[in-house]
């Protein structure tokens, strides 16, 4: 069977990812544990019952999400939403979620996402801020987009930019693409990698992707804690990224909680990551 343009270049599906079983728990805001550590929880998959592709892979230290060029249409100072859609909008609806994880498959927050995009006719607004506007992650690295599909003009396909910067780090800058579109196979900057996975849904389409940024490629040194020494305690309110010492070994948050007894950095993986 041929290779549609859209695929071309595009890895073959792969099994289970961390990332994918990180964001699985993280959608269904719930963490099971598996007994080596984990979640316990299975990937969506697209209408046709095959798995999804990660977008990128994130396998505690892969390449982090493609950079693409900004084009001349962007503009600094965008209005502070989630949402891009006025009343009376033409197009069709559209939805993005994801998450942004470190290189080592963290969920990151406070991520800045400032999103530009064409109107339904193809136009951007050079003057005001149309269809432009950035939000910031959740405590669990998640972000949402309701917009409308871009509409297409002389020489590119369909596609939505996007800046994203962990806090105090780089900006990173690109493009996400829709699979299916004719102009994928002619746009001389198209990245299969940065496609996102769509369906239609209600009359209109939800789109998911998953950024992972050149941050965190690898957990740090551990603490210098004594021999024995205990820094966590139940009661704490933990966020992503914080570090304790537990019997004397280090641990990393993977995800902001308020700790209680039985959460115990070595029975909860899905909470801790050993250093």
């Amino acid at each position: 069977m041929p290779t549609s343009p859209e695929h071309a270049g595009r890895p073959a599906p792969r099994g289970l990812s961390r990332k994918n079983l990180l964001r699985a728990a993280l959608g269904a805001g719930a963490l099971p544990l598996l007994t080596g550590g984990g979640v316990a929880l299975a990937r969506d998959t697209p209408g046709d019952g095959s798995p999804l592709v990660p977008t990128p892979a994130c396998d505690d230290g892969d390449d982090p999400t493609p950079e693409q060029m900004e084009g001349p249409y962007f503009r600094p100072n965008s209005p502070r939403r989630t949402s891009l859609v006025e009343p009376g909008t033409p197009g069709t609806p559209l939805t993005v979620s994801g998450y942004v994880f470190d290189r080592g498959c963290r969920p990151l927050s406070d991520v800045l996402l400032d999103f530009w995009q064409a109107d339904d006719g193809g136009a951007y607004d050079n003057t005001g801020f149309r269809f432009r506007g950035h939000q910031f992650t959740t405590a669990s690295g998640e972000f949402r987009l309701t917009t409308i599909v871009p509409g297409l003009y002389p020489g590119r396909t369909r596609h939505l930019h996007v800046k994203v910067q962990p806090p105090g780090g780089q900006v990173l800058t690109t493009q996400l693409y829709f699979p299916g579109e004719p102009r994928n196979g002619t746009d001389a900057i198209f990245d299969a990698a940065l496609l996102m996975n769509v369906r239609d849904a209600g009359g209109g389409r939800e789109a998911t992707f998953d950024f992972v940024l050149a941050v965190g490629q690898g957990p740090g040194p551990g603490p210098t804690d004594p021999p024995g020494a205990t820094t966590w305690a139940a009661g704490t309110a933990y966020t992503t990224g914080d570090r304790v010492s537990y019997d004397g070994v280090g641990y990393r948050c993977l995800q902001s909680h308020r700790a209680t007894a039985g959460w115990e950095p070595p029975h909860a993986p899905a909470l801790w990551q050993r250093d």
